[in-house]
């Protein structure tokens, strides 16, 4: 008697244990690779204090995300470039941009022997992907780096080759500091790049740039650190090398939360300031206005609310920048319209 009042206690306590997960509001998302290693941390301590959301993110690529979300096969998207009005005209689904955290783009390369960290202008940048800058030791780069002893070795530039968000800051800076890119090349999530190999993903950029020495890519700043990559300084707008860092991004958005339009769609790219790092950017998560499912959009407005309450604490330690507190303030109002 006693034992079957234990059995039957326990099966009791295990179906109740079973509840949240067998009846958990199964939200679909996907996108960007730029923010995904703090998603994917977001996404599961989220699920951890309400069990009764899981969220399930694929990190496709902005265009990726930018695509689904506006046929409406996703609950969310993710993007690291804007839409555009077309695209946003285009959707099947109305949708806004909910700024999230900044991060920083950072050329990435692989020179066996080479120590140091190097600089790059934004001539030797540009130069590097226009094809004008083919080896190691040319004299746009060498003038930055006095006593860096650079090998006459040829230079593999490595892209993306899906749509990305991170070609989207990364073209939109080049645009703005070099005219012959934006003449030739211009600013998109995906754009005909005039040399070089191409890879999907950070993840794909990364891992490229880190087994073919000479070698040189871009990617977002925590995966050039996890995977502990050399990535150089960059000019800024006030002529300063400045290394990546989230003091660094967060300076450079200083400028635009003051001027930040209505619908959060902004540049900081090349922004002004001794201390800005240039190749810097907001993320967005592409959230439908009303959606399909009203259970579903409640979840996702209450995981957004949990996102700015205690989420942002943790971009600084993944080297993100969190949302300025005057940014932060707005996304706090605009949330509430989300159902």
């Amino acid at each position: 008697m006693k034992l079957n009042l234990i059995a039957a206690c326990v099966l009791s306590f295990t179906a109740m244990s079973a509840v949240p997960t067998a009846l958990a509001q199964n939200i679909n998302g996907a996108g960007a690779t730029f923010p995904y290693p703090i998603y994917s941390r977001w996404f599961t301590e989220y699920s951890h204090v309400h069990p009764e959301v899981k969220i399930n993110y694929q990190s496709i690529g902005s265009g990726g995300g930018i695509r689904q979300v506006s046929e409406g096969t996703v609950d969310f998207g993710a993007t690291d470039g804007p839409m555009t009005d077309e695209q946003l005209s285009a959707s099947k689904v109305k949708v806004i941009h909910i700024p999230t955290v900044l991060g920083a783009v950072v050329p990435t390369y692989n020179l066996p022997g080479v120590t140091a960290d190097l600089k790059f202008s934004q001539d030797a940048i540009a130069g590097i992907y226009l094809g004008k800058i083919t080896k190691w030791n040319d004299p746009v780069i060498a003038k930055d780096n006095p006593g860096v002893n650079l090998p006459a070795k040829a230079i593999l530039p490595v892209y993306r080759s899906d749509g990305s968000g991170t070609t989207y800051i990364f073209t939109d800076w080049l645009s703005k500091v070099s005219p012959e890119w934006n003449t030739r090349v211009g600013k998109a999530t995906s754009v005909k790049w005039p040399v070089g190999i191409g890879q999907k993903g950070n993840e794909g950029i990364a891992g490229m740039v880190r087994q073919s020495p000479y070698s040189f890519g871009y990617v977002e700043l925590i995966y050039a650190v996890t995977n502990k990559m050399q990535y150089g300084s960059v000019r800024n707008a006030a002529g300063k090398f400045v290394k990546a860092s989230t003091e660094g991004v967060t300076a450079a958005a200083a400028a635009a939360a003051k001027n930040m339009p209505a619908d959060y769609r902004v540049s900081i790219t090349n922004a002004a300031g001794g201390d800005s790092y240039p190749i810097s950017s907001f993320t967005w998560l592409l959230i439908p206005t009303k959606s399909a499912d009203p259970a579903k959009g409640k979840a996702l407005q209450g995981f957004l609310q949990w996102m700015l309450s205690t989420g942002e604490a943790e971009a600084a330690p993944m080297s993100y920048a969190p949302l300025p507190k005057a940014v932060a303030d707005r996304v706090k109002q605009t949330i509430a319209t989300v159902h």
